[in-house]
């Protein structure tokens, strides 16, 4: 039985990936850790802590859904004392990236902006439609909750950047995150990616591509967060067992 430690433990995911860990036959929750009060209800042998080692010492991989800063402490932490890392903290930016590429030479990491295997699918039909369909127009618009703190979703500029590389562009080129007032006319390789925000959505994305006589939607919606807990630890599970390097959810599921 692998034992699985919760990095954010305290919030949406963590409770929900520690429920799922509950009923999975191949991993148990053998650690939590938060720096905040963990209100929901764990197993009694599981180890609450706010110390990055008894986390370490206690676990056989970790997950992480926390905040870009607690994600990027925790990297930093593994690289002088490796453990497998599954990422799923969105909103790390460059500095994130780079830390996470450097630190997959120490251990095996596994990080992805979205864990659903919808998702995952939806990646590759929208590279595939951005290369097929050239001449077409393209918009993102993305839906997630009001307690959401980044704009756009991580899955949004994943998918974005799936577009852009099909079409060989530089995503950072042709990027559109807000339009307003008198603009133009829209650029022929402008890529838009747009955020609202609202209730308890999940997540919703929507990619748009749009020709002159037709159109065509791709549309994934998440109705509960089990499925990104799930796909977590199917992702610890199979990562487990890995060589050192940096992964993607891909990897996992052999998409």
């Amino acid at each position: 039985m692998i034992r699985v430690g919760i990095h954010g433990a305290s919030g949406k995911m963590g409770k929900e990936i520690a429920s799922c860990l509950c009923e999975n036959e191949f991993a148990k929750l053998s650690v939590a850790y938060s720096i905040n009060e963990i209100s929901h209800p764990l197993p009694k042998d599981v180890i609450i802590t706010n110390d990055l080692e008894e986390l370490f010492e206690n676990s056989d991989v970790v997950i992480d859904f926390s905040i870009k800063q607690g994600a990027i402490n925790l990297i930093n932490y593994a690289r002088t004392n490796p453990k497998p890392l599954v990422i799923g903290t969105t909103g790390l930016g460059e500095d994130g990236a780079d830390l996470i590429e450097h630190a997959a030479n120490a251990m095996p990491i596994l990080y992805a902006t979205n864990m659903s295997l919808g998702i995952a699918l939806l990646n590759r039909l929208v590279a595939l439609s951005s290369k097929t369909l050239r001449d077409f127009d393209i918009e993102i618009v993305e839906m997630h909750h009001k307690h959401k703190k980044d704009a756009p979703s991580g899955t949004a500029l994943t998918l974005a950047e799936h577009a852009a590389v099909a079409r060989n562009l530089d995503l950072k080129d042709v990027m559109v995150t807000g339009r307003e007032g008198l603009i133009g006319a829209r650029t022929k390789d402008e890529i838009s990616v747009m955020a609202l925000r609202g209730g308890d959505v999940v997540g919703r994305h929507t990619v748009g591509f749009y020709n002159d006589g037709e159109y065509m939607e791709l549309n994934h919606t998440a109705t509960s967060r089990t499925t990104f807990a799930k796909g977590a630890i199917k992702a610890a599970v199979w990562l487990h067992s890995q060589p050192n390097g940096k992964y993607s959810i891909y990897d996992c599921i052999g998409l």
